[in-house]
Protein backbone atom coordinates (compact mmCIF):
# COMPACT_ATOMS: atom_id res chain seq x y z
CA UNK A 1 0.00 0.00 0.00
CA UNK A 2 1.58 3.39 -1.22
CA UNK A 3 1.28 6.95 1.18
CA UNK A 4 -1.76 8.03 -0.78
CA UNK A 5 -3.86 5.26 -0.10
CA UNK A 6 -3.21 5.04 3.53
CA UNK A 7 -4.19 8.70 3.57
CA UNK A 8 -7.52 8.00 1.72
CA UNK A 9 -7.55 4.69 4.15
CA UNK A 10 -7.35 6.84 7.54
CA UNK A 11 -9.63 9.61 5.93
CA UNK A 12 -12.39 7.22 5.44
CA UNK A 13 -11.65 5.80 8.67
CA UNK A 14 -11.97 9.36 10.12
CA UNK A 15 -14.69 10.58 8.39
CA UNK A 16 -16.93 7.40 7.23
CA UNK A 17 -17.41 5.49 3.75
CA UNK A 18 -20.37 7.80 3.00
CA UNK A 19 -21.48 10.22 0.25
CA UNK A 20 -20.93 12.93 2.60
CA UNK A 21 -17.66 12.18 3.48
CA UNK A 22 -16.30 13.17 0.37
CA UNK A 23 -15.66 16.69 1.05
CA UNK A 24 -13.62 16.02 4.26
CA UNK A 25 -11.66 13.34 2.59
CA UNK A 26 -10.52 16.06 -0.47
CA UNK A 27 -9.74 18.75 2.59
CA UNK A 28 -8.11 16.34 4.48
CA UNK A 29 -5.89 15.12 1.29
CA UNK A 30 -5.24 18.64 0.22
CA UNK A 31 -3.94 19.32 3.56
CA UNK A 32 -1.41 16.01 3.44
CA UNK A 33 -0.19 16.59 0.32
CA UNK A 34 -1.27 20.68 -0.78
CA UNK A 35 -3.24 19.12 -3.80
CA UNK A 36 -5.35 16.12 -4.74
CA UNK A 37 -4.14 14.00 -7.97
CA UNK A 38 -7.04 12.70 -10.68
CA UNK A 39 -5.55 9.30 -9.76
CA UNK A 40 -5.97 10.28 -5.47
CA UNK A 41 -9.77 10.72 -6.73
CA UNK A 42 -9.94 7.87 -8.52
CA UNK A 43 -8.82 5.99 -5.36
CA UNK A 44 -11.35 8.26 -3.43
CA UNK A 45 -14.03 7.01 -5.64
CA UNK A 46 -13.46 3.52 -5.16
CA UNK A 47 -13.32 3.86 -1.23
CA UNK A 48 -16.86 5.67 -1.11
CA UNK A 49 -18.07 3.38 -3.89
CA UNK A 50 -18.94 6.68 -6.40
CA UNK A 51 -17.61 7.83 -9.65
CA UNK A 52 -14.73 9.57 -10.49
CA UNK A 53 -16.53 11.86 -12.18
CA UNK A 54 -18.51 12.84 -8.70
CA UNK A 55 -15.43 13.01 -7.03
CA UNK A 56 -13.73 14.81 -9.66
CA UNK A 57 -16.56 17.30 -10.11
CA UNK A 58 -16.85 17.62 -6.07
CA UNK A 59 -12.39 18.81 -6.20
CA UNK A 60 -13.00 20.54 -8.72
CA UNK A 61 -15.82 23.03 -7.73
CA UNK A 62 -13.59 24.15 -4.74
CA UNK A 63 -11.13 26.50 -5.61
CA UNK A 64 -9.18 25.51 -2.39
CA UNK A 65 -8.50 21.93 -3.81
CA UNK A 66 -6.09 21.73 -6.47
CA UNK A 67 -5.87 18.68 -8.27
CA UNK A 68 -1.95 19.51 -9.74
CA UNK A 69 1.06 19.82 -7.23
CA UNK A 70 1.39 22.71 -6.33
CA UNK A 71 4.33 24.57 -3.93
CA UNK A 72 5.13 24.46 -0.10
CA UNK A 73 3.02 28.00 0.03
CA UNK A 74 0.21 27.94 -2.01
CA UNK A 75 -0.51 31.92 -2.67
CA UNK A 76 -4.16 32.67 -3.06
CA UNK A 77 -4.75 36.10 -4.43
CA UNK A 78 -8.24 37.64 -4.14
CA UNK A 79 -9.81 38.50 -7.49
CA UNK A 80 -12.66 40.20 -5.65
CA UNK A 81 -13.23 43.47 -7.42
CA UNK A 82 -13.06 45.13 -4.13
CA UNK A 83 -9.25 44.10 -3.63
CA UNK A 84 -8.49 45.11 -7.43
CA UNK A 85 -9.69 48.77 -6.99
CA UNK A 86 -7.02 48.62 -3.87
CA UNK A 87 -4.65 47.46 -6.00
CA UNK A 88 -4.07 43.67 -6.56
CA UNK A 89 -3.02 43.96 -9.64
CA UNK A 90 0.55 45.95 -7.60
CA UNK A 91 0.51 43.10 -5.46
CA UNK A 92 0.22 40.59 -8.34
CA UNK A 93 3.14 42.18 -10.45
CA UNK A 94 4.94 42.40 -6.71
CA UNK A 95 4.75 38.45 -6.37
CA UNK A 96 5.71 37.85 -9.66
CA UNK A 97 8.44 39.49 -9.63
CA UNK A 98 9.74 38.21 -6.85
CA UNK A 99 9.12 35.17 -7.25
CA UNK A 100 10.21 34.79 -10.91
CA UNK A 101 6.97 33.29 -11.77
CA UNK A 102 3.48 33.95 -13.32
CA UNK A 103 0.16 33.13 -11.87
CA UNK A 104 -0.81 29.64 -12.13
CA UNK A 105 3.04 28.53 -11.24
CA UNK A 106 5.12 27.24 -8.85
CA UNK A 107 8.98 28.13 -8.52
CA UNK A 108 11.47 25.52 -9.10
CA UNK A 109 12.71 24.57 -5.54
CA UNK A 110 8.70 23.87 -5.36
CA UNK A 111 8.32 26.01 -2.53
CA UNK A 112 5.68 29.10 -3.78
CA UNK A 113 2.67 28.39 -6.05
CA UNK A 114 0.59 31.95 -7.01
CA UNK A 115 -3.11 31.13 -7.53
CA UNK A 116 -6.34 33.19 -8.45
CA UNK A 117 -9.72 32.14 -6.26
CA UNK A 118 -12.66 34.04 -5.48
CA UNK A 119 -13.28 36.70 -2.79
CA UNK A 120 -11.14 35.84 0.57
CA UNK A 121 -13.43 37.49 2.94
CA UNK A 122 -10.94 40.21 3.21
CA UNK A 123 -12.32 42.72 1.20
CA UNK A 124 -12.56 45.11 4.14
CA UNK A 125 -8.91 45.01 4.45
CA UNK A 126 -7.77 44.64 0.78
CA UNK A 127 -5.98 44.47 -1.27
CA UNK A 128 -5.18 40.60 0.31
CA UNK A 129 -3.42 37.46 -0.37
CA UNK A 130 -3.57 34.24 2.00
CA UNK A 131 -0.81 31.83 2.23
CA UNK A 132 -1.71 28.26 3.19
CA UNK A 133 -4.06 29.80 6.34
CA UNK A 134 -2.68 32.84 6.93
CA UNK A 135 -4.04 36.17 5.70
CA UNK A 136 -1.63 39.15 4.58
CA UNK A 137 -4.37 42.48 4.24
CA UNK A 138 -3.63 46.11 3.27
CA UNK A 139 -0.63 45.37 1.37
CA UNK A 140 1.67 47.39 -0.49
CA UNK A 141 3.87 46.01 -3.41
CA UNK A 142 7.02 46.72 -1.07
CA UNK A 143 5.83 43.98 1.97
CA UNK A 144 5.88 41.28 -0.74
CA UNK A 145 9.76 40.77 -0.70
CA UNK A 146 9.61 41.03 3.06
CA UNK A 147 6.71 38.15 3.52
CA UNK A 148 8.64 35.72 1.08
CA UNK A 149 12.03 36.47 2.84
CA UNK A 150 10.40 35.56 5.76
CA UNK A 151 8.86 32.39 4.87
CA UNK A 152 12.14 30.87 2.77
CA UNK A 153 14.04 31.91 6.09
CA UNK A 154 11.37 29.25 7.79
CA UNK A 155 13.24 26.50 5.48
CA UNK A 156 16.71 27.24 6.31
Amino acid sequence: MDKIENIINTKVEQYGSDRKALIPILQGIATEKNYVSKNDMVDIARALDISAADVYGTATFFSFIEDTEKGKYIIRVCRSITCEMKGKNKIMLALERELRINLGETTHDKLFSIVETNCLGLCDVGPSILINDTPYTKLQPEMIPVIIKELRNQEN
